[in-house]
Formats: C-alpha cells, sequence, structure tokens
C-alpha cells in the first residue's frame, strides 16, 4: 500500500500530475477527463487513503470559491449575450460588413489582429467576441479555425497584459501592493513601469503579426490544419472549423480532427443557435451587432474593469433595445439566452476541472518544488530568465496563469532585492510567464475560450498553437538574459 506523501516536503513526485494531464490530453483529446485523472493521481500520491474524502473537498471548495463562481457567471453572461446577438441577426450583419472589406485571406486574419487589439478590456471579452465576430469571415476565405483561434488567442492575454487598464493590470497591481512590493495605490504605477519588460507579451504579437502578414510561414500542426481548410469541403454555416470533412491525408484529418468530448457536447449545444443564425440572415442589422459590443466595453470600463457588471448592465440595456424594434417577445429572449448559457457548459466544465487540478498540486507543493530547486542559482543577472522559465513551466504545467503568480510572487519578489535585482524587469517576467502560461496551456481558461470562441477543437488549437508561443517564449529568454 502506498504511504502518505508528507506534504511539507516538496518533492520531485509533483511533477508526476502535470505530466499525465499533458500525456492524456494530447492522447485522449479529452481535457476534462485528462484533468481529473490528473487530479486524482496527484490525490493517491498526496493521500492514497483519503482519495474519495480529499477528491470530494477539493472539488467543493473549487466550486465555492469567488472565482470560480465568477468564471461560470462571466462565461454564461458571454454565451447569453452571443445567442443574442446571433438570434437576431446582429452577428451575420458584422460578418456581411467586414466581408465587404476584407478581400481574401490575409485580410480577414488582420482584421481580426486589429479586433483583438481594440478589445484590451479582458482576455475572456476578447477571447469570446472576437471568435464569434471573425470565424464566418475566416470561413469565407477557408482560414482554418485553427489559426483563427491562434490569432484571437495571441491578442488575448498578451494584449490585456499590456495595457494598464485591463483586467489583469487591476489584478496584478492589486497583488503587487498586497506583497508591498508597491506602496498602497501605487500598484498601477509599479505594474506600468514593468510593461517595457514584459517580452513574452510583445514578441507574440510581433510573432502572431508576422504570421497574418504571411512574412513567417505555416509550419508544423498548423500547416496541416491550414491544409485541410483548403482542400476540405468549407462550409461557413457549419459550427467548426473546415476540417470536419476534408478530402485529403489521412494523419492530415488525424491532426485537426475534433474529437474531445467539448465539441461532442458543443455541437448539439450550438446547433439551434447556428440555425437562428441562417434564419437571422435577412433581417440582421449592424447597429444590433456593434451597440451591445460599445456598451459592453465602455460599461466595462465604467464598472472599474469589472466584466461581470458590465455584462449585467449590457443585457439589461440589450433586452429592451431589442424589444423596442420588436425583433422578438420576452419569452423568446430568456429562450434564447439560455440557449447561449448551454453553449458555454463545455468551457465551464474544463475550467472547473482544472481549478480542482491546480488545488491539487499546490497541495503538493509543486510551486515550491520549482523555485526550491531554483534559487540556487539566482543572481542579479539570472534571476529575471530562471524566473520566466520557472514560473512558465508551472504556469503551463498548471493552467493556472493569475493563481501562480499570486503564489509565487511572495517566493520571487525577496531574492529579487535579496540579490538586488532589477525590480522592474523581474516583475515583467512574471507576468510575461503568466501571458505564456494563458496562451500556451492545453487546458487554460484562455485557450478554452479562444476555441469555443472560434468554434475551434480546444486540444487541436492548444497543438497548432503551441510551437509559435515557444518561438516567442524562447527569445523572450533570450532578451531577460541580455536584459539582465
Amino acid at each position: 500500500m502506498l504511504s502518505e506523501i508528507p506534504t511539507a516536503v516538496p518533492s520531485a513526485i509533483s511533477l508526476i500530475p502535470p505530466v499525465a494531464v499533458l500525456v492524456l490530453a494530447i492522447w485522449l483529446k479529452r481535457p476534462i477527463l485528462a484533468l481529473t485523472l490528473g487530479a486524482l493521481v496527484g490525490l493517491v500520491l498526496h493521500a492514497p487513503s483519503d482519495l474519495l474524502s480529499n477528491f470530494a473537498d477539493t472539488s467543493l471548495n473549487v466550486m465555492q470559491d469567488e472565482t470560480i463562481a465568477w468564471l461560470i457567471l462571466v462565461c454564461g453572461g458571454f454565451g447569453m449575450l452571443i445567442g443574442l446577438l446571433v438570434h437576431t441577426g446582429g452577428a451575420m450583419a458584422f460578418g456581411q460588413r467586414a466581408q465587404r472589406l476584407a478581400k481574401g485571406r490575409k485580410s480577414s486574419l488582420f482584421m481580426t489582429f486589429i479586433l483583438g487589439l481594440v478589445i484590451f478590456v479582458d482576455d475572456y471579452l476578447n477571447a469570446l467576441s472576437v471568435g464569434e465576430s471573425m470565424k464566418r469571415v475566416t470561413d469565407k476565405y477557408k482560414v482554418s479555425r485553427e489559426m483563427l483561434a491562434y490569432v484571437v488567442d495571441s491578442t488575448a492575454a498578451p494584449v490585456c497584459v499590456l495595457v494598464p487598464l485591463s483586467t489583469w493590470a487591476i489584478f496584478f497591481g492589486g497583488l503587487l501592493e498586497n506583497n508591498q512590493v508597491a506602496a498602497v495605490g501605487e500598484g498601477i504605477s509599479v505594474y506600468i513601469q514593468a510593461i517595457p519588460y514584459m517580452l513574452y507579451a510583445w514578441l507574440t504579437l510581433l510573432v502572431v503579426l508576422l504570421v497574418v502578414l504571411g512574412i513567417m510561414p505555416v509550419f508544423g500542426p498548423m500547416k496541416k490544419a491550414e491544409m485541410a481548410a483548403q482542400f476540405g469541403k468549407h462550409d461557413p454555416a457549419q459550427s467548426h472549423a473546415a476540417i470536419d470533412n476534408v478530402a485529403i491525408d489521412e494523419d492530415v484529418i488525424e491532426a485537426a480532427t475534433p474529437s474531445d468530448e467539448n465539441l461532442a457536447v458543443g455541437e448539439y449545444l450550438v446547433k439551434g443557435i447556428e440555425e437562428e443564425f441562417d434564419e437571422a440572415q435577412s433581417k440582421g442589422k449592424l447597429m444590433n451587432f456593434l451597440v451591445p459590443m460599445v456598451m459592453l466595453v465602455v460599461l466595462t470600463i465604467y464598472f472599474d474593469v469589472d466584466v461581470w457588471k458590465g455584462l449585467i448592465a449590457t443585457l439589461m440595456l440589450t433586452l429592451p433595445f431589442y424589444a423596442v424594434q420588436r425583433l422578438m417577445s420576452l419569452a423568446e429572449m430568456m429562450e434564447t439566452m439560455m440557449d447561449g448559457f448551454k453553449t458555454m457548459l463545455p468551457a465551464i466544465g474544463t475550467v472547473v476541472a482544472a481549478f480542482i487540478f491546480k488545488d491539487v498540486c499546490d497541495k503538493l507543493m509543486l510551486p515550491q518544488y520549482v523555485i526550491d530547486n531554483l534559487s540556487p542559482y539566482m543572481t542579479a543577472q539570472m534571476l529575471p530568465a530562471l524566473v520566466f522559465v520557472s514560473m512558465a513551466v508551472l504556469a503551463f504545467a498548471t493552467g493556472s496563469s493569475w493563481g501562480i503568480f499570486a503564489v509565487t510572487i511572495p517566493i520571487v519578489m525577496p531574492l529579487a532585492y535579496a540579490v538586488d535585482a532589477n525590480i522592474p524587469l523581474v516583475i515583467g517576467a512574471l507576468l510575461s510567464a503568466s501571458a505564456f502560461g494563458s496562451q500556451a496551456c492545453f487546458y487554460s481558461d484562455s485557450t478554452i475560450l479562444a476555441a469555443q470562441g472560434a468554434g475551434c477543437n480546444m486540444v487541436s488549437h492548444a497543438i497548432t498553437q503551441l510551437p509559435y508561443a515557444l518561438i516567442a517564449a524562447t527569445v523572450s529568454f533570450i532578451g531577460f538574459l541580455l536584459l539582465a
């Protein structure tokens, strides 16, 4: 019988669950199952005799967590708003107008990139709204949903990190104050000083722009997905990528075909909305898309960058705005909103599973193990680069970009002061690592929602964008070495 692993002593055993999840996610293409099995593996290592009790307590604690409650409400609220935009034909009208401006594959992707820069308030808002807005435009030019999801994901967290009016800035600025890195009321000022050193975010935007403009070639799994879209039986009315029915190589199909439970459930849930989308083509008006979207951004900023309050206010104003036009009855609006909420259930389920897994990693003291093993090598010159690598690995392994920052900043910042390191540079390295984890992790909230918004297989999206994320991460590591 396995003996219990003492939680007071971090050990290499804490690396086993993240490795198990990555292998299972790629092999099974079922992220919820992979995360659940990874959590169970971690709990067996932690306390095998209390496996059932610990799993029940951990899952219950996660569901009672304020962050999870907020996430469920925000994701569900986005689903409701998207359902209304689709049902009224507003989303179709936006797509038709965008198609007039887009003259080909390159311009449609560039429009997606620009829209991602404009919606900078929150990465959730960005990931869901940009993908939903542009996927039918890119479909017209046979751009794979994987490529769309990559552009969306690359302009979500990386853009939010660089803008001091985003939810990321508010959260991290508060953490800097709480950990005495910045004086009370000076958190955002210290954050702004670190923006030039957030190398991963800057480089990610550069890489995705080069890909969009065709300067950097498409390669690896992304090339297979693009081939599937180019040579497949493309139908913009389909809810998923153009790779669903392709007439090319079987290994191309295998690399890009949706097969996890997210899409199996998602296809069933979005069927009604997709049909309504087609029915709404003739009556759609552009203002019925633009007015709610502008209200959402403006109201989110008005409520101190609170996306949930912005969503509530937007829905409260959108309903009478549509009612005055007699677009649908109140009963139809409520039914449409509930259908929209349901489309977010696969994404919500995956994020909940990821948070459970992250809690299990905390029980095994994974962050402390990584920090303890790197501490002897931390000098003023090496600290920023080592912080970036170690935190990026942790964020990638656990899928928790904000959580890892909150856990490790009390450990990293005293080290930075002790070795007299460049504080803005270290903060930039921490935030770069958070942005990398948010974008690159297979089961992070940003990855899930970017795939959801683009109508793309989540694992396929993660695999296709990973090489580009690693390019930006590698150059960032070199940059931190040179700047230090």
